[in-house]
């Protein structure tokens, strides 16, 4: 069986990931159009629907940023709610244990990337394979989570043997 430090450790790491990956995706939103300049520039040789996408929401964006730069204000405050949220999970890497309800909350915001990338992606005209993209954060990140809790669950039943 493993110790506590061990388990504790292995916790550490995954949030450390968990919160890199979501400090990187809210700093990419702040900069949003030269990514999008740059996957255009990518994708352009190769004619495909995916190429096409990025094309469209390039443009969209630069255009949008020309007339109303004021809109780009929206993605700055999405970068900001990343890297809030991302601090929030500092508590886990403290103590997790105590903090566990911030892995909770995790997993659930996690899985309601699922109906609102379906629902509001398809209100939105969202192709179907960006929606399934954009699912694919809700998997990237109840991975490490769920590991995290688990391995809590494990701290708290060899604490509950001790006390017993």
């Amino acid at each position: 069986m493993k110790s506590e430090f061990t388990i504790r450790k292995s916790i550490r790491r995954w949030i450390l990931f968990f919160m890199a990956a979501l400090i990187l995706s809210g700093i990419t939103a702040f900069a949003l159009e030269s990514e999008l300049a740059w996957m255009d520039h990518f994708a352009s040789n190769r004619h495909s629907s995916f190429s096409f996408w990025i094309h469209k929401v390039y443009i969209a964006l630069k255009e949008t940023n020309i007339q109303y730069p004021f809109l780009a204000y929206g993605y700055d405050w999405l970068a900001f709610a990343h890297l809030v949220i991302a601090v929030a999970f500092y508590g886990v890497f403290k103590d997790p244990v105590k903090n566990k309800w911030i892995i909770q909350f995790g997993r659930i915001s996690c899985c309601m990337i699922f109906p609102l990338a379906f629902i509001a992606g398809h209100v939105r005209g969202i192709p179907f394979y960006w929606q399934m993209i954009d699912c694919g954060f809700g998997i990237v990140g109840l991975i490490p989570l769920t590991i995290c809790y688990r391995k809590i669950e494990q701290m708290e039943f060899r604490k509950s043997r001790l006390d017993y």
